[in-house]
């Protein structure tokens, strides 16, 4: 398949065609269904648990997949496809979505020409997210129908009956993965790719222009199409009823399914993958089948709320279980009607890598006492202790933003700083930028580049000069872009060269004036070269722990105070050189 990126790929490009088991994970799997389903366009913004979907559908010849600059971009793009006749999907994590409401709002309104699937993945427990949001409701508030596989095998599945559902509705389809199912892997049997004609461009301008008087003979569209498909979601096959010990039933979907059959294989189950629209009648006649009923769901009471409102008597989880990820152990205190007791989890700390370019920059950052507005990425560990030197992140683009209202809050603060990534920041810092500039805002924002989407498994993008297929794209130059944004004071440096960067954080501090510094210097994970670790001279040690402040893996304390230096891990940066007062700790000769 594709060799720009570093990390390992599933398949070998010639295997992903044949007729054949393979053991995919839910991302995989739901990527070779629409593959097979004649899927044509495919767009995204890697962001973990769903990179993997674009990254597996580019491995196709017969996909037009792309990274797109942000999730806004990436859906405009597939919907445009899906109207202009080709079948496309677009997929996001839980927080991208939030970035494309504003399309996807609008698109339940204009529907499709060509079938148009909106994957999204949520992140219960949130192992790689800011919050914990439940996107089901999306499908409520934007009226479009919700589909939840709850394994590899079903997310293959059941996005083939998406495009069927897309097309015969004439609407998108939103798809919900979660973490567990998005990630796991199972022998999925994959069939040959049925392809399907491009459509010719609808000339419709009332179904695709949405003007006022249009949108609204569209809604009322919307309406009687939510209500075709309330007849529908009771005859699917996608909400089946598994019938057997009448003295117990469970009301469920996705993941949360696989937990009930694990815990209670003798309950019957009423599963739906078509979550939304509800099947009224088919949730009324099996709690009328079982004497008891319980509902299994993770997060929001989403599915609880509905079987509520149809005046069913019902067991459901305690509000205990409404945060994090509900795990199969957790089955049978919902059903006893136990509260969930928190043990600590027993995770190792997260923390940057050894040789990572980001920790020189956020030791300059303690040492020079800022304050710092951070950003989605790597560098968000720059929070963790030791370092202890981000102070705010709240999403993409507001390492930028948020400076400039921290430095409108506190106008004689020059020790507040900006810090952003390289592709978040053409994700949408770019824009915040400009507000700076044309506001007449101060400070000093730092991007930090190393020529990479690192924290989602390192893909390509525009700064980067290559696409999702590895080949050579045009390649933006973030400085001259910052410089066309109107910041005059713009400066590219290796924060590898420890002291000038410290002093150059320092100059640009002390000015009255907007500047951007590029903290430039490739992820360890894309320039793997190593230096000989640096020499330790115990005589010279004072025990004052600073090196340790740094917070690398490859320096750990011994029993007696000193330190020690693991050359197994050790890249040699040498950043514990730098901040070693006593000298202890010098450069390898």
């Amino acid at each position: 398949m594709q060799k720009n990126n570093f990390y390992s790929k599933i398949n070998d490009k010639s295997s992903l065609k044949e007729v054949s088991t393979l053991f995919l994970s839910g991302d995989e799997a739901l990527g070779r269904g629409a593959y097979e389903s004649g899927l044509r366009v495919a767009c995204a913004y890697p962001g973990t648990p769903s990179t993997e979907i674009v990254q597996h559908l580019s491995g196709y010849d017969e996909i037009d997949a792309q990274w797109s600059v942000n999730e806004k971009v990436a859906f405009e793009v597939a919907l445009g496809a899906a109207v202009g006749g080709a079948r496309s999907l677009y997929a996001c994590k839980h927080v991208g979505l939030n970035v494309a409401m504003d399309p996807l709002m609008t698109s339940a309104y204009t529907g499709i020409n060509a079938g148009f699937i909106i994957v999204v993945c949520d992140d219960p427990g949130l192992h790689s997210s800011q919050n914990e949001q439940d996107t089901r409701w999306v499908s409520i508030y934007a009226k479009l129908p919700l589909i939840e596989p709850s394994s590899p095998s079903e997310a293959y599945e059941c996005v083939k009956e998406a495009f069927l559902i897309s097309e015969k509705f004439d609407t998108p389809v939103i798809i919900r993965l979660t973490t567990r199912v998005a990630h796991s892997k199972e022998n999925v049997n994959c069939g040959i790719r049925t392809e399907i004609p491009v459509k010719n461009l609808p000339l419709d301008i009332s179904k695709y222009v949405m003007v006022p008087g249009n949108a609204y003979k569209r809604h009322i569209q919307v309406e009687k199409r939510i209500e075709d498909l309330s007849k529908y979601s009771e005859k699917t096959i996608l909400n089946t009823v598994e019938k057997l010990d009448s003295g117990l039933g469970f009301i469920t979907s996705g993941v949360s399914y696989l937990y009930v059959k694990e815990n209670y294989p003798d309950a019957s189950v009423l599963k739906l993958s078509l979550t939304y629209p509800f099947c009224d009648k088919k949730i009324i006649d099996f709690a009328k089948s079982v004497k008891k009923v319980v509902v299994i769901e993770e997060l929001d009471p989403f599915l609880e709320n509905h079987v509520r409102e149809l005046g069913i008597d019902f067991i459901c989880k305690d509000s205990s279980f409404k945060t994090g990820e509900l795990k199969p152990e957790y089955i049978p205190l919902i059903v006893e009607g136990q509260k969930k007791v928190e043990k600590p989890s027993g995770a190792r700390k997260p923390v940057l890598c050894q040789g990572c370019p980001h920790r020189f920059v956020f030791t300059a950052l303690r040492k020079l006492k800022t304050y710092v507005s951070g950003d989605i990425g790597c560098y968000t560990l720059g929070a963790t202790p030791p370092l202890s030197s981000l102070h705010t992140c709240v999403c993409m683009g507001a390492g930028v933003t948020i400076h400039e209202g921290l430095r409108r809050a506190h106008p004689d603060n020059k020790k507040i700083v900006g810090v952003i990534g390289d592709s978040t920041f053409i994700h949408s810092g770019i824009t915040g930028l400009i507000n700076a500039v044309y506001n007449d805002a101060k400070g000093v924002i730092i991007i930090l580049d190393n020529s990479t989407t690192a924290m989602t498994g390192g893909q390509d993008h525009p700064a980067t000069g290559r696409n999702i297929t590895g080949k050579q794209a045009h390649k933006l130059v973030l400085e001259n872009l910052v410089s066309s944004c109107g910041v005059n004071n713009v400066d590219v440096l290796s924060p590898y060269n420890y002291k000038e960067f410290e002093n150059l954080i320092k100059q640009r501090l002390s000015e009255d004036s907007l500047s951007v510094i590029i903290a430039r210097e490739p992820c360890r994970l894309v320039n793997r070269d190593r230096k000989p670790a640096p020499q330790y001279d115990q005589s010279k040690c004072k025990k004052c722990g600073i090196c340790l402040s740094i917070d690398c893996p490859g320096i750990s304390k011994t029993e007696n105070g000193f330190i020690q230096v693991n050359t197994e891990l050790c890249t040699g940066c040498n950043l514990c050189v730098h901040v070693c007062s006593p000298k202890a700790l010098r450069i390898h000769e």
